[in-house]
C-alpha cells in the first residue's frame, strides 16, 4: 500500500456571513491526514457538492440541520475512493458516498459511508441525479406533491439540480403541461428544447405573475418551489382549486438581512383550498431503492437528461458555491478534485 499523504486541504468557515457571504468568511487550510481509526475509512475525495442549503448552515441559528462550526472544515456530500480502511465490509479501492465534503481527504465512519458503483453511473452523478437532489425531486413530486397524471406542473429554478429533474419526472409520468422558470434565455431554451418542458420563461424579463399566466393560461395544479418570494406569490394566484405547492427551497431569500414581505395573496389559500407543504428529503429515505432503480432506467433509456456544472480544483470550491448562489450553474454544481 502506498504511503498516505501527510496533509490535505479543507475549507473552513472562519466568520458567520451577514447577507451575502464574502471571501474572508472562509479559509482553505492544510489539515493532517492520518490512518483511519477502527471502524472508519480514509477517502480520497473525487467530487464534492455545493448546495443552496449550505448558506443556512453558515448562520448560527437553530434549524433542521446544525450550523457549521467556526474554524472547522465545512460538511456536505462527497464521493471518492477509499485509500485506507479499518472497517469490515469496505475495502481499499471501493468508492463511497459520504457527508464529509469540502476537503481533499475525509476520515469517515463506515456506518456513514455508502458504497456506490462507478460502472452504473459516473461518480459525480451520485451527488446529483442519483443522489440527494434526485431523491428530493422524486419524493417531492410523487410523495409530498401527490402528483397525478394530467396535472399541470410549475417548477421554479427549473434549470437547477432539483428543478430540472422535477419537470422531467412530471413529463415522463404524464403531466398535462410542465412550465419552468429560469434566470437566463439560454436556460429557458435548455428547458424547452432539451428537457421537454412545454413552456418556460426568464423570470428576469418581467413580473413573474404575468409570465406564469402567459405560460399557463389554464392555471396549474402543482407548484414545486425552489425560489420563494415573488414566485410563490405568482403560483398561489395561478393554482387551481385544490392545488398543491411543495416548498423545497427559497433561494431568493437566503441572503436577505431583513425579513421580506410574505406573499400578499395568502387569503387565496382558503377559497381555493390549497395545500402548501414543506419538503425535507431526509423524511423520504425509504424511497431510495425505488428511486435509484426508476431514475437509472430513465437515464439509460434516454427519457431523462441531466446536466452538471463542474468546477475544477478545491481552491475554487468556494467560488463554485458563490456561483451557485448567483444561479451560474446548469444542473448540479460539483467541485472536481
Amino acid at each position: 500500500m502506498s504511503a498516505l499523504p501527510a496533509t490535505g486541504r479543507a475549507w473552513h468557515l472562519v466568520a458567520r456571513p451577514h447577507g451575502w457571504p464574502k471571501a474572508e468568511d472562509v479559509a482553505l487550510r492544510e489539515v493532517p491526514v492520518t490512518e483511519p481509526a477502527p471502524g472508519s475509512v480514509l477517502v480520497r475525495n473525487r467530487y464534492f457538492s455545493v448546495d443552496p442549503y449550505m448558506r443556512g448552515r453558515m448562520n448560527d441559528v437553530k434549524s433542521y440541520i446544525p450550523p457549521f462550526r467556526l474554524d472547522r472544515p465545512m460538511e456536505g456530500s462527497a464521493v471518492g475512493e477509499v485509500i485506507a480502511s479499518a472497517a469490515e465490509g469496505i475495502a481499499v479501492g471501493d468508492h463511497v458516498l459520504h457527508f464529509l465534503g469540502w476537503r481533499e481527504y475525509s476520515e469517515v465512519p463506515a456506518a456513514q459511508a455508502v458504497k456506490v458503483d462507478p460502472e452504473l453511473a459516473p461518480l459525480s452523478a451520485y451527488l446529483g441525479v442519483l443522489g440527494m437532489p434526485g431523491l428530493t425531486a422524486y419524493a417531492g413530486l410523487f410523495e409530498v406533491g401527490a402528483f397525478k397524471e394530467g396535472d399541470a406542473v410549475f417548477v421554479s429554478g427549473a434549470a437547477g439540480a432539483v428543478g430540472s429533474l422535477v419537470g422531467q419526472l412530471a413529463r415522463i409520468k404524464g403531466a398535462s403541461r410542465v412550465i419552468g422558470s429560469a434566470g437566463s434565455e439560454a436556460k429557458v431554451k435548455l428547458l424547452t428544447e432539451e428537457y421537454g418542458f412545454d413552456a418556460a420563461f426568464n423570470y428576469k424579463s418581467g413580473p413573474v405573475g404575468e409570465l406564469l399566466r402567459e405560460a399557463a393560461p389554464d392555471g396549474i395544479d402543482l407548484y414545486f418551489d425552489n425560489v420563494g418570494g415573488d414566485h410563490l406569490e405568482a403560483a398561489i394566484t395561478s393554482l387551481n382549486d385544490f392545488g398543491r405547492a411543495v416548498i423545497c427551497g427559497m433561494i431568493s431569500l437566503y441572503n436577505e438581512t431583513e425579513n421580506p414581505p410574505g406573499p400578499r395573496n395568502l387569503p387565496m389559500i382558503i377559497g381555493k383550498r390549497l395545500r402548501l407543504e414543506g419538503l425535507m428529503v431526509n423524511d423520504h429515505q425509504k424511497l431510495q431503492p425505488r428511486f435509484v432503480q426508476e431514475v437509472a432506467g430513465w437515464i439509460a433509456s434516454g427519457e431523462l437528461r441531466y446536466d452538471e456544472t463542474v468546477v475544477e480544483g478545491i481552491e475554487n470550491g468556494y467560488d463554485a458555491f458563490m456561483g451557485l448562489m448567483r444561479g451560474e450553474n446548469t444542473g448540479k454544481m460539483v467541485v472536481s478534485l
